[in-house]
């Protein structure tokens, strides 16, 4: 039994060159299959490889990438080159069409720059998805918030923004919420958003505007879907307190001075503004009621509104009707729904009556307001309380006509003559108003 044991336990040279042999194949055998996974590649120098990728496209590479993970590490190495970074990472953001490419723009580039990227990263975790991916882009000053010394006129955070729309795309919203933070760190945006949001409006100019550019450009890419921006901007928006939420919305979506694209702060306060001023926030405010928006309820969208009419100071309440009227009926018979069950009639007909004058302004169809109207009616518990509304309603009428023609006969007059445009509005919107109801009350009595 020794003996067979201690024959069993020791090798004879002949097994031991057979082992040794053993081991010395197996690693070509690796080394083959790394190089068949390159395919004809494979007879090709790694700079002659490098060379030929300069001759394909961006979107050729791309899909090259998806051959095998052989190739996939090849390309990964080579965007990483001096080389590949020149090819790769153009820097032109002040002209939209690339040199020697009629007709392609750089916001393309990126595009395709970003499906590069995501393919060939597709097997690494999140974290090291986006520290390769900020590697690779670190060099690319006007991807900073406050890289670019021109930032009006540069369209690069309008590429990293959709850049990073295609490298995310179909993320699952742990993957994104990484992103989000990464982001936020990586920009130490959270000081900055601070620094905006408690200072007095305006005393950071520059600031605001580079934060406004950033949120816009990078995370809330105009290309980018309903589902997606909801998302994004309830990032930016949620960790704050309700009237910091105001201020920033303000700050990205309020109107701008189009001379140095600075926010501008007294834009509702000192007159009645346009449509133009307002859409932005009205897109947002509808983004953030919509459907989209999980994290956000009603009484969330209906507080974040009556925040942003006091920022910086109280509005006129025509830029307050106006912006209810592009927010989509939904959010506008809420909000005023929700004047009507607190108990705030009079302050619920002053916006009625302006909603009416801003109808008869912008050309709306004025039995949109009387409609409105008669849905807020029904929300009234007793019918004291709606005739209370109605008399409040004809009072304001009544109360604005007689300021108007005082300012007119006063002989408050400026270049636009806006004291008699505005009563001259005013008396036509009440017209048309009572018309509508006479056409809705004479209708009815018809029926029956």
């Amino acid at each position: 039994m020794t003996s067979s044991a201690g024959s069993s336990c020791t090798s004879t040279p002949r097994q031991k060159q057979r082992r040794s042999s053993r081991r010395s194949c197996h690693t070509p055998g690796r080394d083959s299959q790394a190089l068949s996974a390159l395919g004809d590649f494979q007879t090709l120098p790694l700079e002659i490889f490098q060379m030929v990728l300069n001759y394909l496209s961006v979107k050729d590479i791309s899909m090259l990438s998806m051959v095998s993970k052989t190739i996939s590490s090849r390309l990964i190495n080579y965007i990483s080159t001096s080389s590949g970074t020149r090819r790769l990472l153009l820097q032109d953001f002040h002209n939209p069409e690339l040199p020697g490419r009629k007709g392609a723009s750089i916001l393309e580039h990126y595009k395709s720059l970003g499906l590069l990227l995501k393919r060939c990263t597709l097997l690494l975790p999140t974290r090291d998805r986006l520290k390769y991916v900020h590697k690779v882009l670190s060099g690319v000053s006007c991807f900073k918030l406050n890289g670019c010394a021109s930032p009006l006129h540069c369209l690069g955070l309008q590429c990293y923004g959709v850049f990073l729309q295609i490298l995310t795309a179909g993320w699952d919203e742990l993957e994104c919420h990484r992103v989000f933070n990464f982001l936020w760190e990586l920009s130490n945006l959270a000081r900055k958003v601070q620094t905006v949001v408690s200072g007095k409006p305006g005393s950071a100019r520059r600031l605001e505007l580079r934060i406004r550019l950033y949120c816009r450009g990078v995370l809330l890419w105009p290309g980018s879907q309903r589902s997606d921006s909801a998302f994004w901007l309830t990032r930016i928006l949620k960790p704050w307190p309700m009237v910091n939420q105001a201020r920033l919305l303000y700050i990205i979506f309020g109107p701008v001075s189009s001379l140095d694209g600075h926010v501008v702060w007294q834009k509702m306060i000192e007159g009645p503004t346009d449509e133009s001023s307002l859409k932005g926030l009205a897109d947002a405010i509808k983004l953030l009621y919509g459907t989209e928006a999980r994290e956000w309820t009603a009484d969330d969208v209906i507080s974040l509104v009556d925040e942003l009419s006091v920022v910086p100071q109280e509005w006129l309440m025509e830029n307050n009707a106006r912006l209810l009227l592009l927010s989509g009926n939904s959010i506008c018979f809420t909000f005023l729904a929700s004047k009507a069950v607190n108990g705030r009639a009079v302050e619920l007909a002053r916006l009625m009556v302006f909603m009416a004058l801003v109808c008869e302004k912008d050309l709306y169809c004025m039995d949109w307001a009387v409609k409105m109207m008669q849905k807020v009616c029904k929300v009234f518990s007793t019918a004291w309380e709606r005739n209370n509304f109605l008399q409040c309603l004809e009072s304001t009428f009544a109360r604005m006509l007689m300021d108007m023609l005082q300012a007119v006969l006063a002989g408050e007059r400026d270049e636009e003559d806006s004291s008699f445009l505005n009563l001259f509005h005013l008396v036509n919107a009440q017209a048309n108003f009572h018309k509508e109801i006479l056409y809705l009350a004479m209708g009815s009595s018809s029926s029956t």
